[in-house]
């Protein structure tokens, strides 16, 4: 068997060890005499995977008490409609900052359950930059203050927590989390697709605030409502639980590599020496600006784009898939989760050092 090197933006490579250990307990979990795919939600057996899931993301991300873990369903999409549902509360208005075309998505579902403020937006500099934050404008009578922590079409990153001057601050990050440190009490809400950095498509992941939760507003679904799900420690309905214990799975390979400190230094490493290979080129660009580039989503252009499809099919040739940018922006991208080895990325930069040194 040869594994490629997969730089999808996601669903996206999963650890190595993790695929092995699935394969291996895909017919007996741990003496149990049936697999996971088998398992009632409610019996014991999930619910070990279940507690384990919970304290091992709680402990790698350092999640305070007073906030609430659910495991959903419907992806970060989903949850462009239900924040607003459930965290507007009384309030009629919120802030939005726009950096992308995640945020674009968030924003138009948002105007379907309030008034959006646009607080900032870098859609003048077609999303290669942060707005800087000082120039944010801020509505203190909003109920939250929404951004994307990294824009994976735009390859825009968040270099840290931006202030919100009091405002509950909400982030999507599906694209990052657990790829650096990261302040949770900062937030009032972390949201989360695990299809990137923690595991398969399928769960979608809701750390909220203890005094948000509550009071959604009545016409929004029992399985909707993170009251709900907390309540039935997000088993209201039946969750896919094979997708569960590979999350599980990929919780703790990130502990055994030696946590968020350890996957950052290797992902400041492997980001670092792409950008290098590319800014040094004379055939790649990478349009954005360099104070914010994702280390995650890393987008590059040709300078000759006719190049674009031998590049991908040479690339591919050599077991570099998926690196096809998205159809919005063109180009290429390639996307370096956590579980790509700096293997892969040294393999993307010789291969692009020679297709550049032939054409």
């Amino acid at each position: 068997m040869s594994r490629i090197y997969n730089f999808s933006a996601g669903p996206s490579v999963l650890p190595e060890p993790v695929l092995l250990q699935a394969r291996d307990e895909l017919l007996e979990w741990r003496n149990s005499g049936m697999s996971v795919l088998e398992m009632s939600h409610r019996g014991r057996h999930f619910s070990i995977i279940a507690e384990e899931l919970e304290s091992d993301l709680r402990g790698l991300l350092g999640i305070p008490k007073n906030y609430k873990v659910l495991f959903l369903q419907g992806g970060a999409t989903a949850q462009f409609s239900f924040i607003p549902q459930n965290i507007l509360h009384d309030k009629t208005r919120a802030c939005y900052v726009n950096t992308g075309a995640w945020s674009e998505k968030a924003i138009k579902e948002a105007h379907n359950y309030c008034e959006v403020v646009i607080s900032a937006s870098s859609e003048n500099t077609k999303f290669t930059r942060i707005p800087e934050v000082s120039s944010w404008v801020l509505d203190s009578e909003a109920a939250y203050l929404h951004y994307t922590a990294n824009e994976t079409i735009h390859g825009v990153e968040f270099p840290e927590v931006p202030s919100s001057n009091g405002l509950t601050l909400v982030s999507d990050m599906s694209s990052n989390i657990l790829s650096r440190s990261c302040d949770v009490s900062a937030h009032g809400l972390i949201y989360a697709g695990t299809q990137k950095n923690m595991g398969p498509a399928g769960v979608t992941v809701v750390i909220v605030r203890e005094d948000l939760v509550g009071k959604a507003n009545n016409t929004i679904p029992p399985v909707f409502d993170y009251a709900e799900q907390a309540k039935n420690n997000s088993l209201l309905n039946t969750p896919p639980t094979y997708n569960w214990y590979l999350v599980g799975l990929v919780l703790k390979w990130l502990i055994e590599q030696g946590g968020i400190e350890a996957i950052e230094r290797h992902n400041i490493t492997k980001s670092k020496l792409l950008y290098q290979a590319i800014d040094q080129s004379t055939l790649y660009h990478n349009p954005v600006d360099i104070s914010c580039r994702s280390r995650m989503n890393i987008p590059f252009i040709l300078a000759d784009e006719t190049l674009d499809k031998p590049f991908l099919a040479a690339a591919e040739a050599n077991g570099l898939c998926e690196l096809k940018g998205h159809r919005s922006v063109g180009g290429m991208r390639a996307s370096i989760y956590n579980a790509m080895p700096e293997a892969g990325v040294l393999a993307l930069i010789d291969f692009m050092a020679e297709f550049e040194r032939t054409h």
